[in-house]
């Protein structure tokens, strides 16, 4: 498809996966995921061996994404990070007395550009219906970038790993998303890849107090994931914190590692990596609830 405008969400769906972009349904008229939550996890099909988030339910399969439209009017979503974009989100200000006299994202984006030295990038580019753009980049090679809000300037955001854009075609109350310049994908700008990934002192592992009867692999595991937490980049955070505390929380459950050892060691990662013990507590005890639910206990 060469065109630049889709009559139905769908086609911009199809043409997506033809791109090598996987996507999934968003809600109709709506830019939120159709697909459920992991509190109503059934447990099957796609999610037989675990919750399955939408970025593990992306596809570009055309038989599977005609299957799924022809039950429902879904917009379309692209998993940013399988799909090895960059998308940069220049948005507009909202029309209250707080934002309305700023300048929009793509003229801050702009005097970034100048101030670099660089002309704005050509690249594939989709206009958003509150009329903001989306800057699709070709995410650097071995990178994997996370999202960032306000890091690049006020009204700039990225999508990578963890995010998703809406795709061409999807429409909303506010208007469709259309193909504004259908260019190439050009690959990230080396000068905007180290403003998104820029140099950082590597962390030191913490120190983890591990238990002497706990068994080595057990052990290993602990510090593994403590060490992961710690050197986890800004943007990326919170989700390695949650996917490390799920992956120890089934040695609570299988009564390998006590409790308050796994929150104890996550804790200190987490706050080596920049979070405060605020963020660190709550998600360190949420992700462990449900880890510990969804693995089975020793037998007895």
């Amino acid at each position: 498809m060469n065109t630049s405008t889709f009559d139905s969400p769908w086609l911009g769906a199809l043409h997506a996966a033809a791109n090598g972009w996987p996507v999934f349904p968003l809600r109709p008229g709506s830019k939120r995921p159709a697909l459920h939550g992991e509190s109503r996890c059934p447990r099957t099909g796609a999610c037989a061996d675990g919750h399955a988030k939408w970025e593990d339910r992306a596809t570009t399969d055309p038989e599977q994404i005609r299957r799924c439209w022809e039950t429902g009017p879904f917009n379309a979503g692209i998993a940013t990070g399988p799909a090895g974009l960059v998308v940069v989100d220049l948005d507009v200000p909202k029309n209250d007395k707080g934002m309305k006299d700023m300048p929009c994202g793509m003229t801050t984006f702009t005097a970034l550009c100048e101030r670099a030295g660089q002309p704005v990038p050509t690249t594939h580019t989709v206009r958003t219906p509150s009329g903001g753009s989306h800057l699709y980049f070709r995410s650097p090679e071995g990178a994997r970038l996370g999202n960032t809000a306000g890091t690049l300037g006020a009204l700039i955001d990225t999508r990578a790993w963890g995010g998703y854009v809406v795709a061409s075609g999807s429409i909303t109350p506010q208007g469709a998303y259309e193909i504004d310049d259908p260019a190439p994908v050009g690959p990230l700008p080396a000068w905007l890849a180290s403003l998104l990934n820029p140099a950082r002192t590597p962390q030191t592992p913490p120190t983890v107090h591990v238990p002497r009867n706990v068994p080595a692999y057990v052990a290993a595991a602990l510090r593994n994931e403590a060490a992961a937490v710690a050197g986890a980049w800004e943007g990326t955070r919170n989700l390695t914190l949650v996917r490390a505390a799920r992956a120890l929380g089934r040695f609570v459950a299988s009564g390998d590692l006590d409790r308050g050892t796994v929150q104890d060691a996550l804790k200190e990662a987490g706050e080596a990596a920049g979070l405060s013990e605020r963020d660190c507590t709550p998600a360190i005890a949420n992700a462990l609830d449900w880890s510990i639910t969804h693995n089975p206990g020793p037998t007895a």
